[in-house]
């Protein structure tokens, strides 16, 4: 062996090492290999920024073997992802490997490669380069402003808003951007407003619907009529007038094709089209990008799919042009080849947009290769990088104005088709908002007399703006310059781990603990959630990457004002931040509308001379009385105050965590706190019996704030049935040993990370208890390997309760973190299961 490649994963590493042959060994680092030693101190300020590295666990294998293929070797390639990730990764080997001196006398280069081809890893081999140090002190300055804002930030909310778990740097700014659009709908007032509708009818007969434009010679604006009154008089003038065709006024406009993928715009399309999280769309993407086997072959199918690039290789161009022409017509394809140019002036990684690695290969012609999602996902993608070479789609509108006799109205139709198709054909991006439906309009005449069919006041009513969906959202940090395109996924993961908000009908709802860490951060951290401030850090991590700034003066510059902020936080006093936070959330804990006295709300319905106000206990806030413990008043904070649902028999909430939910058949359903977490329970331990109340804990991942008597009822039915499949089967929802599952029979398959126990829907629930079917066939094992005695060391890709390794009579659970890696691409070896079976 001659040369070492080393790569990210596994599955990238067998796919590479098919084109690169026998004088080429191919080793995956599998992810990072180091991190910041998690204590306080790892990033050493006094000492010029010096940080304190370990080895992640279980990685200590992967790099022993690597360094032991380095010895064999005269040339090695570190060759993780194109990116500042993988520019770090790459740094982090480089730096433990010749510490150890591993590198002596070896050739030790970098090589990058934006698609996992032949042609191109044998061009990027042909062309390496030394590590980019600008790219390494970027991600050195990022980690080490994600690590201390963390580690500082984090314990003050701890201390001062017991039951948050974390902030972030980029976290906590978009969840700001969620908080403010709930403050935005609860003080939104719906403004009534009116328009006068006309259905006409021509002389062929063909009916349209039109809308009054001008009244008494004067332009109507959206809310010229505020009442129905001022609307019935004006239809009750309107209805004894006859109407001709005064003017039609036709235009035609062009729609140029959309820019190939970022990967932003694929987590928004595929969240918009497919339904798909953004976490799963870039795992999706990932197997798509280092390849999957196509009838004995492995072929990576996308290009690099982390990129802010909307840039297409002219290989690629000319490869969609000559698919338009074979396929299409020739008005189909534009005389000269269409290029697109990033907006943004700092564009992170000189990549290509994400595309197909052969346009030839079809979604159709591959199809029996994938599985539901990444044929999805591929078709997404094909389409749109061919679309974006294809001519431009021609709208022609038409708009006709309906006069009456007197001339003193005039009613306004309008529609739209579409003259020539063009990219549309292929391709037409998803909205987040729904569009009113182009109308098409009969053939009219100018001077035509038209016969009125009716005309009618129609009342409306102004519209909160929409919360959030994943797609909008990561639209909109893009549009303010906030995060990047590896980190979208993870910012809207993260905030849904830490309950600060949920996906409620594909929309992101605010948690009560969410606005409460907002309005604690704008209150005293305010500069540090500042929309131009996170997006000027991120300008400036672009300019250390350029090579324009020094990472050590950018991370001086933030450090000592950002530590000032720690230190006053610090200082504050528990009602200090109460008081602030009850003041700045009044509309919220208060449900106050317009003209409402916030001292009238404050004023304690129990014992009439207290003081509501935001109390913040270990189980997180509720409202309480300022006359406890005399006055015992208190309630959740998403109660409204004019329900007596939580009375002095809930006050215990704040102190043991048990809260009573109603009954059921005459038996108390209540959510306690025992020496293993919170549990909701039925009925009590009768004396004299030896039968226990029904109980069942809270899930992974969901804390006892956010369970209400709907959810409570929820947890105590289970497991229940959610579903029936084609054959009558009954599919059951439940909680066991290993967390919540779906089960078929006697077959189990665990419900994966990030899918919420509560909304599960019927589609979700058959998808997994089709594979809890197959896997409850497949019982065969791969052998990884042996064990220090000799013992064959097996996989087991399911079981009773989920993949596990064996060997000898010892046994161990594959956690749900590596199933996902597994299911990711990632090989499971030997070195992993020992670890995993070493400590059982």
């Amino acid at each position: 062996m001659k040369n070492l490649l080393i790569v990210e994963s596994p599955a990238k590493s067998k796919t590479i090492k098919k084109y690169l042959g026998k004088d080429f060994e191919v080793l995956p680092s599998v992810g990072h290999v180091r991190d910041l030693e998690p204590v306080d101190g790892a990033v050493d300020v006094e000492n010029d920024f010096a940080m304190k590295w370990k080895i992640l666990p279980g990685k200590q294998k992967n790099i022993s073997a690597i360094a032991q293929a380095v010895k064999k070797a005269e040339n090695v390639f570190l060759s993780p992802d194109p990116d500042r990730e993988g520019e770090a990764i790459a740094w982090h080997l480089y730096d433990i490997l010749n510490k150890k001196k591993a590198f002596e006398g070896k050739n030790v280069k970098r090589v990058v490669f934006n698609e996992i081809t032949k042609t191109a890893i044998q061009k990027a081999l042909k062309e390496p380069r030394e590590i980019d140090q600008n790219m390494v002190d970027a991600y050195l300055a990022r980690r080490a402003l994600d690590f201390e804002v963390g580690f500082k930030l984090s314990p003050v909310l701890w201390k001062k808003l017991p039951g948050s778990k974390s902030a972030g740097r980029v976290q906590s700014v978009a969840l700001r951007v969620l908080c403010e659009r709930e403050d935005e709908i609860e003080k939104f007032v719906p403004v009534e407003y009116h328009s006068i509708e006309g259905k006409f009818v021509t002389e062929e007969g063909k009916e349209f619907n039109s809308k009054l434009s001008h009244y008494n010679g004067v332009k109507l604006d959206k809310f010229a009529i505020k009442t129905s009154e001022e609307g019935n008089k004006i239809v009750e003038d309107l209805n004894v007038k006859d109407y001709s065709v005064a003017a039609i006024e036709k235009k035609k406009s062009q729609r140029r094709p959309y820019a190939p993928f970022t990967t932003s715009t694929l987590q928004q399309d595929a969240s918009r089209k497919l339904g798909f999280a953004a976490k799963h769309t870039m795992r999706v993407a990932q197997k798509l990008y280092e390849g999957v086997d196509l009838g004995g072959e492995t072929v990576g199918l996308i290009t690099y799919m982390r990129t802010d690039s909307v840039a297409l290789s002219k290989e690629a161009v000319e490869g969609a042009r000559s698919f338009i022409g074979k396929q299409f017509d020739s008005n189909y394809l534009p005389e000269k080849p269409i290029f697109y140019a990033n907006k943004s002036k700092n564009s992170q990684e000189a990549h290509e947009a994400v595309r197909p690695t052969n346009l030839s290969r079809t979604p159709k012609s591959i199809q029996g290769y994938l599985d539901k999602d990444q044929y999805r996902l591929y078709e997404l993608i094909w389409k749109r990088t061919v679309a974006s070479q294809m001519s431009n789609a021609v709208i022609n509108q038409v708009a006709v104005d309906i006069v009456s006799e007197d001339k003193n109205a005039v009613f306004r139709a309008t529609g739209s088709m579409i003259g020539f198709d063009g990219f549309l054909v292929l391709y037409n991006e998803a909205k987040d908002e729904k569009e009113e439906d182009s109308k098409m309009l009969p053939k009219m005449e100018e001077g035509q007399g038209v016969d009125k069919k009716s005309i009618f006041d129609e009342e409306h009513f102004t519209q909160a703006p929409p919360r959030y969906t994943e797609a909008s959202l990561v639209k909109k940090l893009e549009e303010m310059g906030i995060g990047s395109p590896s980190t979208y996924a993870n910012i809207l993961d993260v905030i849904q781990l830490r309950n600060y908000a949920r996906i409620e009908k594909k929309r992101f709802v605010c948690e009560d603990r969410g606005r409460i860490v907002v309005a604690f951060l704008k209150d005293f951290f305010a500069k540090y959630v500042e929309y131009d401030f996170t997006a000027g850090m991120e300008n400036n991590l672009d300019e250390i990457a350029n090579g324009d700034k020094q990472w050590k003066n950018v991370m001086m510059d933030f450090w000592t004002p950002f530590m000032d902020a720690v230190g006053k936080a610090h200082d504050l006093s528990n009602e200090e931040v109460a008081d602030k936070l009850t003041n700045d959330l009044a509309i919220h804990l208060f449900h106050l509308k317009d003209g409402d006295s916030i001292e009238e709300a404050r004023k304690c319905p129990d014992c009439g001379n207290g003081k509501l106000s935001l109390k913040l206990g270990k189980f997180g806030g509720f409202i309480g009385c300022s006359n406890y413990p005399e006055c015992r008043y208190t309630r959740q904070l998403a109660i409204n105050p004019d329900d007596k649902y939580v009375d002095e028999k809930n006050a215990k909430s704040a102190e043991d965590g048990t809260v009573e939910f109603g009954e059921i058949k005459g038996k108390k359903l209540t959510l306690r706190k025992g020496p293993y977490g919170h549990y909701v329970q039925l009925g009590e331990m009768e004396k004299g019996t030896s039968e226990k109340p029904k109980r069942v804990s809270l899930p992974k991942g969901v804390s006892p704030e956010e369970i209400d008597e709907k959810k409570a009822k929820f947890l105590i039915a289970l497991p229940k049935k959610v579903a029936e499949d084609a054959e009558g089967n009954k599919i059951e929802v439940g909680i066991g040993r290993y967390g919540p599952y779906i089960k078929k029979g006697s077959a189990f398959v665990s419900i994966p990370a990030g899918q919420d126990l509560f909304t599960i829907s019927k589609e979700v629930a058959l998808d997994l208890a089709s594979k809890a079917r197959e896997s409850a066939k497949k019982v065969s094992a791969e052998v990884l390997g042996k064990d220090d005695k000799g013992n064959e060391v097996l996989y087991y890709a399911s079981g009773r309760y989920g993949p596990y390794v064996k060997s000898g009579k010892k046994s161990a659970s594959v956690d749900k973190d590596l199933q996902a890696k597994i299911a990711g691409g990632e090989k499971l070896t030997l070195e992993i299961a020992l670890e995993l079976l070493s400590k059982k």
